[in-house]
């Protein structure tokens, strides 16, 4: 109904008000919110801070893919997108920077196979660490290297978590038992060491240094300033 307005003459006379309450804010009784904030990706427990894009970028740019932190089946999707698309633009070697404790022998594996069906070079440089199913991964590379700081875990990889019936949990024991024998006649083909000394050590679970590790046969040399 338009509503009454009164004139100076004392006379009502009326307007034309439209309201549109299609897009009438307190139509359902409740004020206006604000537009959301710009969305920001939240840190997954253990994941520790990422690197920024930009840097990201750069480093592919430079042929650089980083394996950093926990070797899950995600991560090892993403290192092998990476070293997939690198390995398409060129044949010139791809640098594996490798800084991680440990993980899945399934991801480990998921890795080998990209680099060993490469065609360009995959050259590993471990920047901080690297243990477990990693040192499998650092076996597959072309050329490995590290830093002189750098440590280096030989365990046993584990399996990821397996669940079912007795005979589900017997087949996945025995299949990770055979991906880990090839672990170990990968490591024995790469140092020269004995098998039974590989697989001591893993059991173990001997740590070496980056001096003690190209004595082992496990990189090739300690990176130094010239």
């Amino acid at each position: 109904m338009p509503s009454p307005v009164v004139t100076l003459a004392g006379t009502p006379a009326y307007v034309e008000v439209s309201v549109n309450l299609r897009h009438d804010p307190m139509r359902w009784g409740q004020p206006p919110q604000p537009s959301p904030g710009p969305w920001q990706p939240a840190n997954l427990p253990g994941d520790g801070p990422g690197l920024p894009g930009w840097l990201e970028e750069r480093l592919f740019d430079q042929r650089i893919v980083m394996l950093r932190g926990g070797l899950t089946g995600e991560a090892a999707t993403g290192v092998a997108a990476a070293l997939l698309t690198l390995d398409a633009s060129g044949p010139a070697p791809v640098q594996l920077h490798v800084a991680s404790s440990g993980g899945e022998l399934g991801a480990a594996l998921a890795i080998i196979d990209v680099i060993d069906a490469m065609a360009a070079p995959v050259h590993a440089v471990v920047t901080a660490e690297a243990g477990g199913a990693v040192i499998a991964v650092l076996a597959a590379a072309d050329k490995r290297a590290a830093y002189r700081h750098a440590r280096f875990r030989l365990t046993e990889p584990r399996a990821a978590g397996v669940t079912g019936t007795a005979d589900e949990v017997a087949a996945a024991a025995g299949q990770h038992l055979r991906e880990l024998e090839e672990v170990v006649l990968r490591l024995v083909a790469v140092t020269g060491q004995t098998r039974s000394r590989v697989e001591d050590d893993l059991s173990a679970g001997r740590i070496l240094s980056a001096a003690e590790a190209v004595e082992y046969g496990l990189i090739d040399e300690v990176i130094q300033k010239g």
